[in-house]
């Protein structure tokens, strides 16, 4: 039990990590609260069961279309709809969620509310601290892995990312040293419902894929970025497993319960505000995040 809990928390929470960090990473930058994020991690889920099994193509190939489909879905979405009314933090979130439900809807008119599965891009298994564990599910943690570490050189080596940074920092003085704030402002929302379309595309093969599934998701990421610290990166990192973890210990310890899993993790949230209402890694200043 001991082994199994390690395995599914971590890939559990890592994929949390991929959805919250996008999410944080919008948010400490342009400071927008996008409800619809997890809308385009079950975009791409759908959009891997329509080219695997409709068309036909491989699912290697499947997901990366997906992944570059549902990430210009994101932008064009951003620069008809959220740009515009950027700097109105109440509007965005209406308009966000209400494009989230257009997104559920036209899935469920599309493909109806039937549960779907996309194929693995490997199959097999191996055995891993005595537990069986499908290569699909390591590979699925490795990418999360990859991509997590991938932002963070993008963050801290290259000159995007600094950019990236002081857009985070004060919009301002970026503006006035030459960095083109809406420019970085749509990169990092590209970013964003990239990341987000990873996470869809890699549990594509592992969960079931339905209408709705955006929506736990994104209770939990709310949950992850408030417990890390809003916009704090290394804070929705660490949240997100601890929140993971404690999903999956209440699936494995209460198999008959596990429908509290997401009120157990939130009540853990609520613990750890009581004492830190800033969050693990919650800052005073607006100037500290990122």
């Amino acid at each position: 039990m001991v082994a199994n809990i390690l395995i599914n928390g971590a890939i559990t929470g890592g994929i949390y990590a991929l959805l919250a960090l996008g999410f944080s990473l919008i948010f400490g930058v342009a400071k927008i609260i996008n409800l619809a994020h997890t809308a385009f991690y079950m975009v791409a889920a759908y959009f891997i069961f329509t080219f695997a099994h409709l068309l036909g193509l491989s699912a290697p190939l499947s997901a990366i279309v997906s992944i570059i489909i549902t990430t210009a879905i994101g932008v064009g979405t951003y620069k008809l709809v959220i740009e515009r009314i950027r700097e109105h933090e109440t509007t965005v979130l209406m308009i966000t969620i209400a494009l989230a439900l257009v997104f559920q809807e036209a899935m469920l008119l599309a493909f109806g509310s039937h549960f779907r599965s996309a194929p693995s891009f490997v199959s097999g298994h191996v055995e891993l601290l005595g537990v069986s564990v499908t290569i699909q599910h390591i590979l699925t943690f490795g990418v999360v892995l990859a991509c997590l570490f991938g932002i963070w050189m993008l963050l801290s080596k290259s000159k995007l990312g600094i950019a990236i940074r002081a857009v985070a920092q004060d919009r301002e003085i970026a503006n006035l040293v030459g960095i083109n704030v809406n420019t970085i402002c749509l990169i990092t929302m590209a970013l964003a419902v990239a990341l987000a379309a990873v996470a869809g595309a890699m549990v594509a093969p592992i969960f079931v894929i339905q209408p709705h599934m955006w929506m736990h998701p994104l209770i939990m990421v709310l949950a992850v970025v408030v417990l890390g610290g809003l916009g704090s990166l290394k804070g929705s990192f660490a949240a997100a497993f601890i929140l993971g973890y404690t999903e999956t210990l209440v699936v494995f310890l209460l198999p008959m319960g596990s429908f509290i899993k997401a009120a157990v993790a939130l009540a853990v949230m609520v613990a750890v505000l009581l004492i830190r209402p800033e969050g693990l890694f919650g800052v005073a200043f607006e100037e500290e995040r990122l």
